[in-house]
């Protein structure tokens, strides 16, 4: 796409993608290959940012002189445990076990990148993410779905049926893997003004009532 302010998208993730339709913003898909390996000594945030910075220009070098490039990462922590997506149905049992029964952190970077790197926006969102005290028998099932595997830290938050966290007071949608407002304010330094009410829209599809949208459009807290 070449197009003046057109918007690229530097992931496959199908939830990315249904986040991103809910801000009526027309976009394409050109998924990002770059190395996700964790630097040694690399913190949570500078990780998920620099990812997110990599996608980024790794795609707009592919795309036209206007297009906005969107890259996001998202990790999951708990504690000083940096988690990513688990390798199997057994490293998966077992980050959910550890997960449960109290709060940790998930971690999103965004960046937007125009004109191959010569312009770059970036943010980050950081939500305290409270897990319910779900049984054995829940996480043999919730595994058993496949649901797990390709998720950081081994859960969807937005699943119908295991419903793994509970009292969210932070965005839900950068759970998720793309935190909405976080991109609105992000895109309005490129020119790019919403053509929906965003957060509204978000709230209705994820059936939440979101307490920290507004501070995030001010400006005021990072997520």
């Amino acid at each position: 796409m070449t197009d003046q302010n057109s918007l690229v998208l530097a992931s496959n993730s199908p939830r990315r993608r249904q986040l991103l339709e809910l801000t009526g913003w027309l976009f394409s898909v050109l998924p990002a290959d770059v190395d996700e390996s964790l630097l040694p000594g690399e913190e949570a945030p500078a990780y998920v940012m620099r990812l997110a910075d990599s996608k980024a220009q790794a795609v707009s070098r592919l795309s036209g002189d206007h297009a906005i490039v969107l890259a996001a990462d998202t990790t999951v922590v708990d504690g000083d445990a940096i988690l990513g997506k688990p390798v199997d149905a057994g490293q998966a049992s077992a980050m959910l076990r550890g997960l449960r029964g109290h709060a940790h952190r998930v971690y999103t970077g965004l960046a937007l990148c125009r004109g191959a790197g010569a312009v770059m926006v970036s943010d980050l969102c950081q939500t305290e993410v409270p897990m319910r005290a779900y049984t054995d028998e829940e996480v043999q099932e919730y595994v058993a779905s496949g649901d797990p595997l390709d998720k950081a830290g081994a859960y969807g938050i937005q699943h119908p049926n295991f419903h793994p966290v509970e009292s969210m007071q932070g965005c839900f949608a950068s759970v998720m893997g793309l935190p909405l407002c976080h991109l609105q304010r992000s895109l309005a330094h490129l020119g790019l003004e919403p053509v929906e009410d965003i957060p509204a829209r978000c709230q209705a599809a994820l059936s939440y009532q979101c307490p920290v949208w507004r501070s995030i459009l001010r400006n005021e807290i990072a997520g």
